[in-house]
């Protein structure tokens, strides 16, 4: 390779500046230990590749590599992504969930698509810093400031439109994002080292051949509780908008930037196979972006359990479930308003409640897919009729009223890219909002690894049942040594909670 030809970082570019402990990381790709995956990326100088941790190729020379953190990093660095291993076909890093500073929310943000649709100033405008100051401390900590990053978005979403779809280019380059057909195919050319031609072929055997759907394969850090994770969204399936099957599936409605669309998402050993049709293609990064939230598939299990697993109360139940999820959503305002109508009620009067509310005032889809057909209220449409269909204690009304109100008036925004003790405050300061429901609407909008619900009356049952303090303050000293997985641990005392109950049934 030519001095003119190698990657920025092979001729001491300034890239070399973000790197992660040289020492650690190489161990995790001598052992090809997938767990790293999507935590960072192994940039070969001598090929000019970069690739995940767990690639199958020979290992390169310890003195041949670098680690980077995103793709993002290595593509702006000049490397091309490896064809063999996919780098950019891997979970996200749990780094994003376990920070709640300006590095995760922005990265949250991008992955939803905020930079394609408002550009790097509305981004930085949403996180109340310049754009300047937003790159600045992006391509400090990363590598890449948040074009870059945006654009690794869209070759990842580019090519998965190419793979699974027979779309023509032109329609696939402006799906993705991309301003023009050259500019995609300059940068897959770039990112993949290959044309969209080329790609193509090699994504036919994989192909989906349902008419109108786009069906992929979301990955996830091995093991994952799926039964958990479809019991608790059985639970709350509002009719219309969501359903779980016998077999494992779980499909809902989607209200996206462009437009609307169902998905539905079957768990497997290794990734969750998801069916997609959208009104508009150019929603499909960010309806895969959302999903993983709405799955917790960025988890790091094996963190989890060796963090839970030290406490002998919850040593037992860690073992049964190593991989334990935390449910997430597809919809920021939907999950407030959701939580407000539930409070201090049963899950089940909750999720009636709810379905009352979209039978009477939730769009109908122009195309019904099986048994979704509605979308959710939007928080406008319960704001100026709710008063006609909400019942219950007036107080709770005049909740989710005020709450729709603010939310349809952009007074208050419900989104992945909040700070969470702000959002957790501002949530706590509206009439008929309590501690508990803004400390939910944090752990599931937010994807909040580290916020235990004390006051939970499940939380503290489950707690009793393992022998851990049930009091709010015992319980809250108790949990100091699970940081910073708290979330994961009061998800373990739900399901403690449960069996106890279910025990108690059957005695």
């Amino acid at each position: 390779m030519s001095e003119s030809r190698q990657p920025a970082a092979a001729r001491g570019g300034s890239i070399d500046r973000v790197l992660l402990d040289h020492h650690r990381c190489y161990r995790a790709v001598a052992s090809r230990d997938a767990r790293f995956d999507g935590c960072f990326v192994v940039a070969v100088r001598t090929t000019g590749i970069y690739c995940r941790p767990s690639c199958p190729a020979i290992t390169p020379k310890p003195q041949n590599v670098s680690f980077l953190p995103t793709s993002a990093a290595a593509q702006l660095a000049g490397y091309r992504a490896c064809r063999r291993c996919l780098p950019d076909a891997v979970p996200g890093s749990p780094e994003w969930d376990i920070r709640g500073d300006l590095v995760g929310r922005a990265m949250r943000l991008i992955s939803d698509g905020v930079v394609e649709r408002e550009g790097v100033s509305g981004l930085a405008a949403r996180l109340a810093y310049s754009p300047r100051q937003l790159n600045r401390v992006l391509t400090a900590e990363l590598g890449a400031g948040a074009l870059a990053l945006a654009r690794a978005h869209r070759a990842q979403a580019a090519r998965v439109l190419v793979e699974t779809t027979a779309l023509p280019f032109a329609e696939v380059a402006f799906a993705a994002g991309f301003a023009s057909v050259r500019q995609f195919n300059d940068t897959m050319q770039a990112v993949f080292a290959t044309t969209p031609s080329e790609l193509r072929v090699r994504g036919r055997r994989t192909r989906s051949t349902t008419p109108g759907a786009v069906t992929l394969r979301l990955p996830f850090r091995a093991p994952l509780d799926s039964t958990g994770l479809l019991a608790f969204l059985a639970a709350r399936a509002v009719p219309g908008v969501e359903s779980v099957d016998n077999g494992g599936c779980y499909a809902r409605t989607l209200r996206l930037p462009h437009g609307h669309g169902t998905a539905a998402l079957r768990p497997g050993p290794s990734h969750v196979d998801a069916t997609l049709r959208l009104a508009d293609l150019r929603d499909l990064p960010v309806a895969v972006s959302r999903l993983r939230r709405l799955a917790d598939l960025d988890a790091d299990p094996a963190a989890v359990r060796e963090a839970l697993g030290c406490d002998p109360a919850l040593a037992a139940t860690v073992a049964d479930v190593p991989g334990i999820r935390v449910a997430g959503t597809v919809d920021g305002a939907e999950t407030l308003l959701r939580a407000v109508l539930g409070q201090q009620v049963s899950v089940a009067a909750a999720r009636t409640a709810a379905a009352r509310l979209t039978t009477t005032l939730g769009e109908p889809l122009a195309s019904p897919d099986g048994g979704l057909t509605r979308l959710f209220p939007t928080a406008t449409a319960v704001a100026e009729q709710g008063a006609t269909v909400l019942s219950g204690p007036r107080r709770r009304i005049d909740a989710v009223r005020s709450v729709a109100v603010s939310i349809a008036a952009g007074d208050l925004v419900v989104d992945s890219g909040r700070d969470p003790d702000e959002l957790r405050a501002e949530l706590k300061a509206m009439p008929g909002i309590g501690p508990w429901t803004a400390g939910y609407v944090v752990l599931r909008v937010l994807g909040a690894t580290d916020l235990l619900l004390e006051v939970d009356l499940g939380i503290r049952q489950g707690a009793a049942a393992l022998g851990l303090p049930s009091d709010v303050d015992g319980l809250r000293r108790r949990a100091r040594r699970w940081r910073p997985w708290r979330s994961y641990a009061g998800a373990h005392l739900w399901r403690a909670a449960a069996l106890a109950a279910r025990k108690d049934r059957t005695a």
